[in-house]
């Protein structure tokens, strides 16, 4: 939570998920924070996680993180990420670069001031109310809960009890967990949420979306 705003973070520090989002047509973000290191640069993975924001056609801020180490240096990152294609605005370009340090947490603010900016040049708005529909983030099986996913409200809320659709299997959702893993009753856009009691795990990438009975399910399912 920041200045009366809600900003999800995901996290993604491998490439996989992200491409099989990108070729499933599903865009699971709105806004990409690359972060590259001050005393790195740009590195091949650089090039890649860049490559797959681009592709997904989603906006970019750039966080160049490390600042407060020895080797740090701004403007050389500035010039690597230039020649990919990334120009920064203060050369010119469009791109916002923050210069950041999780160590000692210089810039953070900057960094959701910018975040806040961009959603609201994107005017970034969903519907609240209705069915929830979304995607899955990641799935797995767990010990006691069976086929587990976490899903990404994108609009809607999502409700204890409800009937979704995801993937070609429909189940009512026996409870729902917070990124604390933390019981709650709802989960209304950009919200992160856990389910468990599938039938078995969905793929990352796959869409849900809330049905209101088993007959429906069974049409679009079998679809």
């Amino acid at each position: 939570e920041y200045n009366d705003s809600l900003i999800t973070f995901i996290d993604t520090p491998g490439h996989a998920a992200f491409s099989q989002m990108r070729a499933r047509g599903a865009n699971s973000t709105d806004i990409v924070i690359l972060v590259v290191a001050a005393d790195d640069s740009v590195k091949p993975q650089t090039e890649e996680a860049y490559n797959h924001a681009k592709d997904a056609g989603v906006q970019i801020i750039v966080a160049i993180n490390k600042i407060d180490t020895p080797d740090a240096d701004i403007e050389k990152v500035k010039g690597d990420l230039s020649a990919i294609g990334l120009v920064p605005e203060d050369w010119g370009g469009d791109t916002q670069m923050i210069p950041v340090s999780a160590n000692t947490g210089e810039g953070i603010s900057d960094l959701l001031d910018s975040i806040i900016l961009v959603s609201e040049v994107l005017e970034l708005k969903t519907n609240h109310a209705g069915p929830a529909a979304g995607i899955v983030l990641e799935s797995g099986v767990k010990k006691g809960e069976g086929a587990v996913a976490t899903l990404l409200v994108k609009k809607g809320t999502l409700i204890t009890g409800d009937l979704i659709l995801v993937g070609d299997q429909y189940r009512k959702i026996r409870s729902l967990k917070n990124f604390l893993e933390e019981s709650i009753e709802s989960a209304p856009p950009s919200h992160p949420v856990f389910i468990s009691g599938l039938e078995y795990s969905p793929n990352a990438g796959d869409e849900f979306i809330v049905v209101k009975d088993e007959k429906a399910a069974k049409a679009l399912s079998e679809n």
